[in-house]
């Protein structure tokens, strides 16, 4: 039985929703006999254990329901951390002004990893800014791994 990732992220989003929070990410690590769904949830005035606890139990209650894992699994509810990983084009706008680092799929001047200011996102391209006042754009679809940096 193979786990609909998209299905329990459609779950996540309206429960997320429902308790006023933004669903950054989902995701599911490990092997078929024991696996892991993080569920990483936030909102303008930070993460609460308690909002997490409620997303948490909403979650476990639409699981049992819809039992779309074929054995035990593991539920975790957090915040994405200071140091977030970027995985939607609105991840960029929202986070313009900020550092980040990023991994490109092919490397622009012999780089593969830059790391700079976020200085927008425009018809699937990243702006941003290495050196004072250098700004490189880059494809959304060469970026293979981005996240915050402090």
């Amino acid at each position: 039985m193979v786990v609909d990732v998209e299905k329990i992220r459609s779950m996540a989003e309206r429960v997320a929703v429902s308790e006023g929070l933004a669903l950054v990410d989902v995701e599911l690590k490990g092997g078929r006999t024991n696996q892991l769904l993080r569920i990483y949830i936030d909102k303008p005035s930070g993460i609460s254990h308690a909002d997490c606890q409620n997303v948490s139990e909403q979650m476990s209650a639409l699981l049992d329901v819809e039992d779309p894992f074929p054995g035990p699994y593991t539920l975790e509810v957090s915040s994405p951390g200071l140091e977030r990983k970027l995985a939607k084009a609105s991840d960029y706008e929202y986070f313009t002004g900020r550092r980040a680092r990023l991994v490109l799929r092919e490397p622009l001047e012999d780089q593969r990893v830059l790391e700079g200011r976020l200085a927008g996102f425009d018809r699937g391209r990243v702006r941003l800014e290495v050196n004072e006042g250098k700004v490189c754009e880059l494809e959304l679809a060469n970026i293979a791994k981005a996240r915050l940096v402090l």
